[in-house]
């Protein structure tokens, strides 16, 4: 009976050393999707910036163009 339990005591052990090694790879798995997915909303962000300001510049442009046209009439 005493060898029964210290298998079957063996058996949880390992099962759990198994258990705990599936869930942290599901955890780095996570951690690595949560990464990339930082590193594109950054990556998206920067581009919706230089989007801007590249607006922001034409608009400029445009206006001193205006200003120009009304000041030449």
């Amino acid at each position: 009976m005493k060898k029964l339990f210290i298998s079957f005591a063996a058996l949880c052990l390992v099962a759990s050393v198994y258990s705990c090694r599936e869930t942290e790879k599901k955890a780095e798995d996570a951690m690595d999707a949560t990464e990339e997915a930082v590193e594109e909303a950054m990556d998206a962000t920067e581009d919706a910036m230089e989007e801007t300001k590249d607006a922001m510049e034409n608009a400029v442009d445009s206006l001193g163009n205006a200003v120009e046209e009304v000041k030449g009439n």
